[in-house]
């Protein structure tokens, strides 16, 4: 683990002048604001910094553009593909302490925040309004993150991704510059289209210090139903016949069995362990209650058992918590086992093909990998239980999860859905994105020339400059 005699001295003892108690070198911070979460190796910064405003940010980045240090800026610490690493060294720049909600504009629904706010947070803050931020990516996760991320999660079937919601963002650029990319309208033709430049960028093209969000009207009512499927190519179909017929899901979601069977143990459910389908609709009540309805009658079509909904607000976050604790529910079914969580998505129509050819390569290779996924929007996820001493194990989930990637590229999806590159999906970005990765590189040579911003993320071979 590097020292922070790493960093300059010259720029250590400028910023523990400036910032006190706020610039951290231990090694269990910094280790902390490493990896997190992911399967990938620890690679932890050489000191953590908690600035508490904009200008702070753009203090702190400008210092060390000047040093050519670099700076990973982290949130909740919920990213799945290390994007929170420092493979190179350098400041961890934590933004949670940037926690205020600045404004609530009911009247035009949208609001604006600084990134450290989590989803939650905000939407405590909105209900006396009648307004919630409608996207769920499970975590309790930071809006910054989930912007940098360009996170979406159970509701992005009715709702969409961060780059749907996002109006416009402040951020501080790899010069210590601090730019806006918009403002609260609606819509605008005004020059190229930075906010969505910088939502997905992991933090590789500049720190996003303000969001402002689009927000939706609480819904007047809101129905989940749940059913049980014979195999998960049938329930995989029973959802695209459904969206085939116009139904409005605000959630649908799948669970294969292995996953109910680690739920039902998990968060204390009675559910019959086979394939599940979970769905939520959003409306007037008799809007959702004749939805459900629909719905129920295409699950059947396709062998659909067990089907029940409800309009008791208790009932659905009982279901809906069980489906936020796959995360752990599975882990569970080996204790001591290492998770590695890979995302696909894959168009609707090859969703089918795609899930049962997964689940069949997992068996051939020996691996536990159950499935979990937000199949409206054809994005479904594994976590593979691995034994992290075992070198046969590893090397076999390695193997998963390449060959998925390249599965569901050769269906026309993308290699990531909601997790991003970081360093883990670098290798089927190229693959994915061919000659346009050139462009993406030749931005990101213009914006951050020192190569300081989350350096060895996304593009391979960017290092920091110095």
């Amino acid at each position: 683990m590097p020292a922070v005699s790493a960093l300059p001295q010259a720029l250590v003892e400028t910023l523990r002048a400036r910032f006190g108690d706020r610039f951290q070198t231990g090694a269990a911070i910094r280790a902390q604001h490493g990896a997190t979460t992911t399967w990938i190796e620890n690679q932890p910064p050489d000191a953590v910094i908690f600035p508490e405003c904009t200008a702070e940010v753009a203090d702190i980045v400008a210092l060390c553009a000047h040093a050519g240090v670099p700076v990973i800026p982290f949130g909740a610490g919920s990213s799945l593909e290390g994007q929170l690493n420092a493979p190179h060294g350098g400041l961890s720049i934590d933004l949670t302490r940037m926690i205020d909600i600045l404004a609530v504009n009911a009247e035009d629904m949208d609001c604006v925040v600084q990134p450290g706010v989590t989803r939650s947070r905000l939407n405590e803050h909105l209900r006396d309004a009648g307004l919630f931020f409608p996207l769920d990516p499970g975590a309790d996760a930071t809006l910054g993150g989930m912007a940098a991320t360009r996170a979406s999660g159970t509701t992005a079937v009715l709702y969409g991704t961060m780059k749907d919601v996002v109006l416009s963002v402040e951020a501080v650029m790899p010069d210590g510059q601090v730019i806006r990319t918009g403002h609260r309208a609606r819509k605008s033709a005004a020059g190229y289209d930075l906010t969505r430049l910088l939502v997905g960028s992991e933090g590789t093209l500049g720190i996003i210090t303000e969001l402002t969000l689009r927000l939706r009207g609480i819904p007047e009512a809101a129905s989940a139903a749940r059913c049980s499927f014979p195999t998960v190519e049938a329930a995989s179909s029973a959802v695209i016949g459904a969206l085939q017929f116009g139904l409005p899901f605000a959630r649908i979601e799948l669970l294969d069995a292995t996953t109910v069977k680690a739920v039902n143990r998990y968060s204390r459910q009675d559910l019959p362990e086979a394939p599940l389908l979970l769905a939520e609709f959003h409306g007037g009540p008799n809007a959702v209650a004749e939805q459900s309805q629909a719905f129920g009658e295409i699950a059947r079509e396709f062998g659909a058992t067990g089907l029940d909904w409800t309009v008791d607000p208790e009932e659905r976050a009982r279901l809906w918590k069980a489906r936020h604790d796959v995360f752990w529910a599975v882990l569970g079914l080996r204790p001591g086992a290492r998770g590695i969580s890979t995302d696909v998505c894959v168009p609707i129509s090859r969703l089918a093909e795609c899930i049962a050819a997964a689940t069949e390569k997992a068996e051939a290779l020996g691996l536990t990998a159950p499935i979990a996924g937000h199949v409206g929007d054809g994005n479904f996820h594994n976590l593979i239980l691995v034994d992290p001493a075992n070198r046969e194990e590893l090397a076999a989930a390695r193997t998963y999860v390449g060959w998925l990637n390249e599965l569901a590229l050769s269906l026309e999806g993308t290699c990531t859905g909601e997790h991003g590159i970081g360093q883990g999906k670098q290798p089927y970005l190229e693959r994915e994105m061919g000659p346009a990765l050139g462009i993406m590189a030749a931005i990101k040579a213009a914006l951050d020339p020192k190569g300081i911003m989350n350096p060895g993320k996304i593009l391979v071979g960017h290092s920091a400059g110095r």
